[in-house]
């Protein structure tokens, strides 16, 4: 959408949001350079980088607060679970909130008068219609350009190439638990350094996030990263059929895996306003005043 709006095939947007987890691969950073300096500073689209801290190291800190991430739980019966999901309210809504504020001239705690608002553009496009939801706060409103112009991730594709963007990279946490074995591959594949950091962080939250730990809520279990509740660097990331899947030993009680998310990873994935499940609560209190 910002080259859309920066060719004016779209009305020229005011600011174009970035949202730093702290931990996005390297190409994500780099493909955001380039985005900068090649189409958003050509066309005056400043490009704003906003973020809450970095969700890898802030797990790994006793005495820092962490949002948990949605992490594959064993537990000591050997029954599976998952922790709750907060870091997308954290690090990826709360920071966008707070910057429209600061935009609009209202930053928290200040009321922002009824009536005044920013329309914000999500990147959905038909494939996905249903993920399109409006924002949980009057100040914001939701716009679908994509959409609107009928366009589905092929039309998207397409349109990158013509532009010599074929190469986008996923903007993701580099230990998102919801990549698909395909994801995992890649990083394994073609960053040995970033594969040794997932690796390396599996291994650190075994057993929860350190924060937890330090305060006596300690996990009844183990975390990992990957829904076969095996280390990274042992869990079968290759790809693996559905009849494969079912033949692993996997813990009494785990439900069916689609063949599909297991490879491509979860549907909805973490994107603002569209992520699967609600866990915008966490964030809501602090900045959804309206009024």
């Amino acid at each position: 959408m910002l080259a859309l709006s920066a060719q004016r095939v779209l009305p020229k947007v005011d600011y174009a949001l970035f949202v730093d987890t702290g931990w996005e691969p390297a190409a994500v950073y780099a493909h955001l350079d380039r985005l900068e300096r090649e189409v958003a500073a050509p066309a005056g689209i400043p490009i704003l980088r906003v973020s809450s801290g970095n969700d890898r190291n802030d797990a790994l800190n006793p005495s820092h607060r962490f949002a948990s991430m949605p992490l594959y739980i064993l537990n000591q019966d050997g029954r599976p679970g998952m922790t709750r999901r907060q870091c997308t309210g954290e690090y990826k809504i709360k920071p966008i909130k707070a910057k429209v504020r600061e935009l609009l001239g209202y930053p928290y705690p200040a009321r922002i008068p009824k009536g005044t608002f920013a329309e914000q553009w999500v990147g959905i496009s038909t494939d996905e219609f249903h993920r399109a939801k409006d924002a949980d706060v009057q100040y914001m409103r939701n716009r679908h350009p994509l959409i609107d112009m009928g366009w589905s991730r092929t039309d998207c594709t397409r349109y990158l190439t013509t532009l010599g963007l074929a190469d986008t990279p996923k903007s993701s946490c580099l230990g998102c638990p919801f990549h698909g074995n395909a994801q995992w591959r890649h990083i394994r594949d073609t960053s040995p350094t970033e594969w040794a950091d997932v690796v390396a962080f599996d291994a650190a939250i075994r057993k929860g996030n350190a924060r937890a730990n330090a305060v006596g809520n300690r996990l009844l279990g183990e975390a990992f990263l990957h829904p076969s509740r095996l280390p990274l660097d042992q869990a079968p990331i290759d790809h693996v059929t559905a009849a494969e899947w079912a033949a692993l030993q996997q813990p009494p009680g785990t439900s069916a895996v689609d063949a599909e998310e297991l490879e491509q990873g979860v549907e909805n994935g973490c994107s603002p306003w569209a992520c699967r499940g609600a866990e915008t609560n966490a964030v809501h209190s602090d900045f959804g005043l309206a009024a």
